[in-house]
């Protein structure tokens, strides 16, 4: 077992270290990560006994999974700190966002969260948002809002833009960064809170069906988001809200704690969120089939826009015919946070996390043998060369793996414990590896298979795994 703490460069307890420069590290070797040195507090429950939450809060799955893994922490009602693995997570997601929003020409930026209350009382939204937006006043008695949103920001930065001409556009710009909304009853963890990460898209185009064509663009981006991410998740009709427009669809995740009601068509001609229809509509316009009705937590939404915030800021650009003419706008968001939440909430089981693969934090968990066992000292040799040749077959998976160096515990239970805290891939030095070849056990968690494999069988599987 020292020697497979040594691979993973951190120091053997009562082995004395040899001096070395204090920057210096082997070229090309990424360092392995021991479970019991990564910051994640767990509380994972044992037998058959499950987490309460706080007296009178209410919970469901995600919560209570994110804060048993140590995922997530409450500091005060809606604000969570995001630890480490959390954050590994939504790196990756926003990592998949940056690609689907580059891929239809998004450029990335970043707005400040402060902005100053007249645009958005220009917009007429100060007063609409009411209790729902963060207001405070600096010392030269100044208003400002923590931003929920962007568009009077981005707006008036694309108005300062004097030389704007139609040949810069469509112009399509976005962000992802915390927003803060002041909800009256934070729930449900990262569903539903004060303080939360979201991507946001603004677009500018030269003409209502140039408009139109963006709109359609990103939606089908969104779509193939979340196919990638494997979440089944619905575009549905909704209202513009708060933040208006002639059109406007939700990307809702289907579940039972969803607090949107939907109703669908079971052919996929018509869906919506049943605050968009007018009384009881229990048939399909288009094929007449009956509407089924389920619930769905929203984690993506797009508004069609218009001039709703081009003609208050005055955002134009040059016609060809060289004349000023409002840009046609639209926005766009995906709630990063709540994408991580949502998606833990409908592919996990009561007591075992499960993430869409290509966003786990780690895809890879490997279990050495107990300490004292008969198979440690062979264990630890094979596991090794699984470790070396993985580096070097797959580098792309060398800092995406863990090694459960409990060794003091059984490996029947860091088994369940990596079960619990969903690895899409663990591999067990068990009994088989002194067979000739040695023989390694296999789970991989999201097919629900136990596979028992080479040395090469192992680099096979995990050659097909993807890390954004």
């Amino acid at each position: 077992m020292e020697a497979l703490l040594r691979r993973c460069c951190l120091p053997v307890l009562g082995t004395r270290q040899p001096t070395r420069p204090r920057h210096s590290s082997t070229p090309g070797r990424a360092k392995r990560l021991l479970l019991s040195q990564l910051f994640q507090p767990l509380s994972l429950p044992v037998g058959e006994a499950g987490w309460e939450g706080r007296p009178g809060e209410p919970t469901c799955r995600s919560q209570r999974l994110m804060l048993q893994g140590g995922l997530i922490h409450p500091t005060s009602p809606g604000c969570y700190c995001y630890l480490p693995p959390t954050v590994r997570a939504m790196e990756k997601l926003v990592r998949l966002m940056d690609e689907e929003m580059q891929a239809v020409g998004g450029q990335k930026l970043n707005l400040p969260s402060l902005s100053s209350a007249e645009p958005w009382r220009a917009s007429g939204r100060w007063d609409q948002m009411g209790p729902e937006l963060f207001r405070l006043v600096d010392r030269h008695n100044h208003s400002y809002c923590l931003g929920p949103t962007h568009e009077e920001v981005v707006t008036e930065l694309v108005a300062s833009q004097s030389n704007l001409s139609y040949k810069q556009l469509p112009l399509r710009l976005y962000q992802v960064t915390r927003k803060f909304r002041d909800e009256p009853k934070p729930r449900f963890g990262l569903l539903r809170s004060r303080e939360f990460y979201m991507k946001d898209m603004y677009t500018f185009d030269a003409s209502e069906e140039a408009a139109q064509h963006t709109y359609n663009q990103v939606c089908d981006a969104y779509c193939h988001l979340f196919s990638r991410l494997g979440l089944p998740v619905v575009k549905v009709r909704a209202a513009t809200g708060s933040i208006g427009g002639t059109t406007s669809h939700e990307f809702q995740l289907p579940a039972d704690i969803g607090e949107d009601r939907l109703v669908l068509c079971p052919e996929g001609h018509f869906a919506a969120n049943v605050e968009t229809l007018n009384g009881e509509q229990t048939s399909c316009p288009t094929c007449g089939e009956r509407l089924t009705e389920t619930k769905g937590i929203e984690v993506g939404h797009t508004f069609f826009l218009g001039t709703k915030y081009s003609s208050v800021s005055n955002a134009v650009f040059s016609s060809p015919e060289n004349k000023p003419q409002l840009a046609q706008m639209g926005c766009y968001g995906l709630g990063v946070s709540r994408i991580l939440a949502a998606s833990i909430e409908v592919l996990s089981t009561e007591d075992s996390i499960r993430w869409p693969s290509l966003i786990a934090p780690y895809q890879l968990c490997f279990i050495p043998p107990k300490r004292g066992s008969k198979e440690e000292e062979e264990g630890v040799a094979q596991l090794e060369r699984v470790y070396d040749s993985l580096a070097e077959a797959l580098p792309h998976l060398a800092g995406d793996s863990v090694l459960d160096d409990r060794t003091q515990l059984t490996i029947g239970k860091r088994l369940k414990d990596a079960n619990k805290l969903g690895y899409p891939y663990v591999v067990i030095a068990g009994k088989r590896v002194y067979e000739d070849p040695p023989v390694f056990e296999v789970w991989n968690q999201n097919a629900g298979e136990v596979l028992f494999l080479t040395k090469e069988g192992v680099i096979e599987l995990l050659s097909k795994v993807q890390v954004p």
